[in-house]
C-alpha cells in the first residue's frame, strides 16, 4: 500500500425499492422494510412470476425535464437520480476540475424497457420509423455518459457491464483509478431497471427466480425454502474522492474503502463454482489488497440472492476465505428488503455497508424462518445489531463467473 493514495467515500445517492433517496432506503433496511411486491408493470395473470421490487411512488418529471425523459430509458433517468443526489450530498463543484474527476457506472442489461416498447413499434409501423433516440437511450454506456456531460467531468467515463457484479466492480475500478493517482475523485456505482416482460420472462425460463406469490416469502437469502431469486430495479451513486482532496474542502466523511478483489470463476455461465474457490479467492484477493487480516473483518453484506445454488456456495466461500474466524462474523443479505438489482446490487449493497459502519448497525436479513444447514454462518436474522463495525465487506457475484469484494473502513483521520 505504500505510496499509494487514500480513498474516501463522501457522497451517495439512492433510488431502491424502499425508498428514492439515500435516508429513505437506509430507514428502510433499519425498519426490515420489505419493496417486493406483485408487479404493477404489466398483467402477470398469465405469468408463473407475480412478484418484484419496483421502485414506488417516483415521478422522473420531478427530477428530469421532460423533453429529455423522451430521450433516455429508465435506467438512465435513475442513475441521474442517483447520481445528482450524491453530488449535492457530497457538497462538491466541479468547477476548475472537471479533468480530475469522471464516472464508471455499471449496468447488467442496459436500456431493455426501450428495446421492448421500440420493437413493438418496429413491428407495428416499420423498423425505419423506431425513435431516433433508441440507440443512445439504451447503450449501457450512456448511463456515465449522461452523468458526465451534465456536471461536465472530463476524466475516465466507463461502464462496467459484469452482470451482478457490475456495480462493486464499478467502486472497485474507480477506487483503484484513484488511489493509483489518475483522478481525484469518481462518481460510481450501478443502475438497473428489468422489471420488463421480457427480462422477466427470460430469467423465469432459466428458472433463476422465485415463483412465490407472496412477497414476504419470495426472497428469502440462506432460508432453506428459498427457491430464487427476486427482481429489482433501481440505481445507487457514490462519490470517491481522494482523501487529502475531501479534507482540503471540508468534505464530510462517510468511510474509507481500503480493499478490492476482483476475478472469474471461468467455470459456468450461470452457476457460480460448486465449492466457491473463485469467490473465496475473491474476497481473499481484497483482504491482501488493503492490507486486512481476515479477523479484521466484522459484517459482510453477502451476495446472497436467495437462489439456492448461489447461498450454498457463497457460504462455503465465506468458510474457506476466513477460516475459523467464518463463524464470528456476522452476515447477512439485504436482498430480502430490495429484491436483486442485477448491475445496481453491489452499489446499493456498498452503501448499505458504509452507512452499516457509519452508524454502527449491522442490517438484517429479513423474512429468514427456516435454517439451512448448508448456511450454518452466523447469518443476521430478521433483527439488526447495533455494534461498533470498523471493517466490512460487500460481496457480488454475478452470471459468467465474475466476482467483486469490497472492503469499507471506518474513517480514522
Amino acid at each position: 500500500m505504500e505510496g499509494k493514495r487514500r480513498v474516501v467515500v463522501t457522497g451517495m445517492g439512492a433510488v431502491t425499492p424502499i425508498g428514492n433517496n439515500v435516508a429513505e432506503t437506509w430507514q428502510g433496511i433499519r425498519e426490515g422494510k420489505c419493496g417486493i411486491d406483485f408487479i404493477t408493470k404489466y398483467d402477470t395473470s398469465t405469468r408463473k412470476v407475480k412478484v418484484a421490487g419496483e421502485v414506488k411512488d417516483l415521478n422522473l418529471e420531478d427530477f428530469i425535464d421532460k423533453r429529455e425523459l423522451r430521450k433516455m430509458d429508465r435506467f438512465v433517468a435513475l442513475a441521474q437520480i442517483a447520481a445528482n443526489e450524491a453530488i449535492k450530498d457530497a457538497g462538491i463543484s466541479f468547477e476548475g476540475e472537471e479533468d480530475d474527476f469522471g464516472v464508471i457506472v455499471s449496468s447488467g442489461i442496459g436500456g431493455l424497457t426501450t428495446i421492448e416498447e421500440e420493437y413493438r413499434k418496429g413491428m407495428e409501423k416499420g423498423f425505419d420509423r423506431v425513435s431516433p433516440y433508441f440507440i443512445p437511450s439504451i447503450i449501457s454506456n450512456i448511463a456515465p455518459g449522461r452523468i458526465a456531460i451534465e456536471h461536465g467531468l472530463k476524466n475516465m467515463c466507463n461502464s462496467v457491464v459484469t452482470a451482478c457484479a457490475g456495480g462493486s466492480n464499478a467502486i472497485g475500478d474507480a477506487f483503484r483509478h484513484i488511489r493509483d493517482g489518475y483522478a481525484t475523485g469518481m462518481v460510481c456505482g450501478g443502475t438497473e431497471s428489468s422489471v420488463t416482460e421480457f427480462a422477466i420472462g427470460g430469467f423465469t425460463s432459466l428458472m433463476a427466480l422465485s415463483q412465490s406469490t407472496d412477497p414476504n416469502r419470495a426472497s428469502i437469502p440462506f432460508d432453506k425454502e428459498r427457491n430464487g431469486f427476486v427482481m429489482g430495479e433501481g440505481a445507487g451513486i457514490l462519490l470517491l474522492e481522494e482523501l487529502e482532496h475531501a479534507k482540503a474542502r471540508g468534505a464530510k466523511i462517510y468511510a474509507e474503502i481500503v480493499g478490492y478483489g476482483a476475478n472469474c470463476d471461468a467455470y459456468h455461465i450461470t452457476a457460480p463454482s460448486a465449492d466457491g474457490s473463485g469467490a473465496a479467492k475473491c474476497m481473499m484477493q481484497a483482504m491482501k489488497d488493503g492490507g486486512v487480516n481476515p479477523e479484521d473483518i466484522l459484517y459482510i453484506n453477502a451476495h446472497g440472492t436467495s437462489t439456492p445454488m448461489n447461498d450454498k456456495c457463497e457460504t462455503l466461500a465465506v468458510k474457506a476465505a476466513f477460516g475459523e474466524h467464518a463463524n464470528k462474523l456476522y452476515m447477512s443479505s439485504t436482498k430480502g428488503n430490495t429484491g436483486h438489482l442485477l448491475g445496481a446490487a453491489g452499489a446499493i449493497e456498498g452503501i448499505f455497508t458504509v452507512k452499516a459502519i457509519q452508524e454502527g448497525f449491522v442490517p438484517p436479513t429479513i423474512h429468514h424462518e427456516v435454517a439451512d444447514e448448508n448456511c450454518d454462518l452466523n447469518i443476521v436474522a430478521n433483527k439488526g445489531i447495533e455494534t461498533e463495525i470498523r471493517y466490512a465487506m460487500s460481496n457480488s457475484l454475478g452470471f459468467g463467473g465474475h466476482n467483486a469484494s469490497l472492503i469499507f473502513k471506518r474513517y480514522e483521520a
